[in-house]
């Protein structure tokens, strides 16, 4: 079984902040975050005024899904927007998987290593407050069944003392990363002979830690006439049991061939590289 440490993770960032409070501690399940009773800037002083902080927006990853292969780890940013008539001086974030914020409910977490965000002005009483989570797929995104969305843990503090948190501000898409291949033949080619056109589709298995093939998925078979930079869809294929495709067409002009696969809820769309075929 890889290592899995997230729950320590989790458990470091929130002690890092000296407004912590204690934590809820999953000790049984060694792969699962431990999940704060509240926000790590609960203590703060009561605030001194009625206005409330308010979080205006979150962007994870750039507006982008998070996307992960099998080995290499994948820095995520979130950043954080408030604004309250003090002005805004710390933010909070992470991604968390499961059905519920609580110790039984989270089966996986994405938690910054720096237990507040860099924050920047925007004006007076408006900040964006960044932090860096990283997407392991020896860590945090050990199984399959962690493809899908991702929920946002976003608070941010005023400098009076005020302070709001959301378990649940917004979600990300978290895929497992995707490859697309084609290969046509023959080449060169009569024309009016048959092209068989062959390819595979894989993805990241986070269960074995390999790329294995993407079963039973619609994949487009593009053409591009030679002197063109438009593709045009020819026919849809589907992938075998395997993930592997192959369809025929009929030699008619040079040009290059190639698949595309649309995506889907846990898998991010992909192109192939094109082929090119000469045509006598």
């Amino acid at each position: 079984m890889r290592f899995r440490a997230t729950a320590a993770t989790l458990t470091t960032a929130l002690a890092l902040s000296a407004l912590a409070v204690p934590a809820v501690h999953a000790a049984d399940r060694p792969d699962v975050p431990d999940v704060p009773q509240s926000a790590p800037f609960a203590a703060k002083a009561p605030a001194k005024s009625g206005a409330k902080v308010k979080i205006t927006k979150v962007v994870v990853n750039g507006g982008k899904d998070i996307v992960v292969g099998t080995v290499k780890k994948k820095k995520v940013t979130i950043a954080v927007t408030a604004t309250h008539p003090s002005g805004i001086q710390e933010g909070y974030a992470m991604l968390w998987h499961g059905k519920k914020f609580s110790e039984t409910g989270i089966d996986s977490g994405m938690v910054p290593a720096a237990d507040r965000g860099k924050c920047t002005k925007v004006n007076k009483t408006t900040s964006t407050c960044k932090v860096t989570v990283v997407a392991d797929p020896n860590e945090n995104i050990y199984r399959n069944a962690l493809a899908g969305k991702w929920k946002v843990w976003a608070g941010a503090a005023a400098k009076n003392g005020a302070s709001v948190i959301k378990d649940t501000y917004k979600t990300v898409s978290v895929k497992r990363y995707a490859k697309l291949t084609v290969n046509a033949a023959p080449e060169p080619v009569k024309k009016g002979r048959t092209i068989t056109v062959t390819g595979a589709l894989t993805r990241a298995n986070w269960d074995s830690g390999k790329y294995a093939g993407y079963t039973k998925q619609p994949v487009k078979l593009e053409f591009k006439k030679k002197g063109s930079s438009t593709y045009k869809a020819l026919k849809t294929v589907r992938t075998d049991g395997k993930g592997k495709l192959r369809t025929t067409v009929k030699a008619s002009v040079d040009g290059t061939f190639r698949y595309v696969f649309a995506g889907t809820s846990t898998t991010p769309s992909v192109k192939s590289t094109g082929d090119f075929v000469d045509v006598k």
